[in-house]
């Protein structure tokens, strides 16, 4: 009886520890899974839903519903200027006036506030100008108008040439301006360069008057910049025909200075030279 109630100990022991093993086993299991779970909850990040573009939309065209779709974006990289319900694009009526594109959209793209007109305000100059800016014309030729290579969207410095009283000097008026349409062309996606008679830019009202002024007295050239290059030099920059020649001017001459004096000899005023006293 002794040795059959060890044995049934024994065992009694073994199934024990097997199954403390086998608990621990599991409890190890669901630890593992606990802390997978946390480091998921952890990656979890606020979304906020955003309207993009299903397929290509020009400059011009009717923006319809079947042109978008909506998705869930990450809250912190939406843009500011990004419609986030269809509602907002389109209106929450369905007879609300439709907008226009302004500007190129790519196929899930998202569609911002910058890129389509107003409700029921067709694509044109006026519906690209951002608040408180103006649109100004400036007359071009083949020489000025850097050859028919400007397109809406690029940004050019403004130079200014003229001859005032007899002196001939350049001066570069403005950097880095926006072209907003080239003669009545406000079309971004237009690629056949052309010779253009007039460029519109998006300016201050300070700088219309500024260049309302410079095209009267003179004549306004434009210099294309590179798409990257946002190089802004800040220094007045001008070049006379004098520095052009490589002509110096002559430093003026400082006539030497005369002192006289005058002398009563014989009833008679003598003016004579005398050495001008230090001052």
């Amino acid at each position: 009886m002794r040795i059959i109630f060890a044995l049934v100990f024994l065992v009694g022991i073994g199934i024990a520890g097997f199954a403390a093993f086998l608990a621990m086993d599991q409890f190890k299991v669901l630890q593992a899974q606990n802390s997978a779970l946390k480091i998921r909850a952890a990656k979890v990040v606020d979304v906020t839903p955003v309207i993009l573009a299903k397929a290509p939309l020009r400059y011009g065209q009717e923006l319809r519903r079947e042109h978008a779709y909506e998705v869930s974006f990450p809250a912190d990289a939406v843009p500011k200027n990004a419609f986030t319900s269809m509602e907002e694009l389109f209106g929450p009526e369905k007879d609300t006036p439709s907008r226009a594109i302004l500007r190129r959209i790519e196929p899930g793209e998202i569609i911002s506030a910058t890129k389509v007109t107003r409700f029921g305000q067709p694509a044109g100059v006026g519906s690209m100008l951002n608040k408180g800016m103006r649109a100004f014309t400036i007359r071009v030729d083949v020489l000025t108008g850097v050859s028919g290579f400007l397109q809406p969207g690029d940004k050019v410095d403004v130079f200014w040439s003229s001859t005032q009283n007899g002196r001939t000097v350049t001066k570069q008026l403005l950097e880095g301006v926006d072209i907003i349409a080239i003669d009545q062309n406000a079309d971004e996606d237009t690629n056949r360069p052309v010779i253009a008679r007039t460029v519109t830019v998006e300016v201050t009202p300070l700088i219309v008057a500024t260049l309302a002024q410079a095209q009267s007295q003179g004549r306004l050239s434009l210099a294309l910049r590179g798409t990257e290059d946002t190089t802004i030099m800040g220094a007045v920059l001008e070049v006379t025909q004098e520095d052009l020649l490589g002509i110096e001017e002559a430093p003026e001459e400082v006539e030497a200075k005369v002192c006289t004096q005058s002398i009563m000899r014989a009833g008679q005023r003598t003016t004579i030279t005398v050495p001008c006293p230090d001052e």
